[in-house]
């Protein structure tokens, strides 16, 4: 079941879902959300800090994948009528980057949750640009 009832896109209240502020914001749509799933969307832009020669660079999807994890939680308390809170990456136990996409491309972040409990959330992640799968990854996050 689909909790969202259409796409956010509004940047300014994506914002106030996740803890992180400009300039180092990684995401900026909020695609899908359910219980067990998100789905984001960041359209990268050569100004972003993580962009360089008109690429978009490791950490910078690296960033967006875990982000896609904060704006699952940040939603989560959105509905709750309670403010977000901060998390942090616990551990990254495995990342696959196939492709550095260019700047003026779309990235799509589906994030699936294995397990969530007491603060602490397992999830997969798969980044797409232009229909293909550029980064795969598993991360545990933990609220502070």
């Amino acid at each position: 079941m689909n909790l969202l009832e259409s796409q956010i896109t509004d940047k300014g209240f994506i914002q106030n879902l996740i803890p992180q502020k400009d300039p180092f914001v990684m995401v900026d749509k909020l695609l899908f959300f359910s219980e067990n799933k998100v789905v984001s969307g960041l359209l990268v832009s050569e100004e972003n800090i993580f962009s360089k020669h008109q690429t978009f660079t490791e950490p910078g999807i690296i960033e967006h994948m875990a982000q896609t994890v904060a704006l699952y939680t940040g939603y989560q308390y959105f509905l709750k009528n309670e403010p977000a809170p901060t998390g942090y990456i616990g551990a990254i136990k495995k990342v696959e980057i196939h492709n550095l996409p260019p700047t003026s491309e779309e990235l799509i972040t589906t994030v699936t949750i294995l397990h969530e409990i007491m603060g602490v959330t397992l999830v997969t992640i798969q980044t797409e640009c232009e229909g293909n799968v550029i980064a795969t990854s598993e991360m545990k996050t933990v609220l502070a």
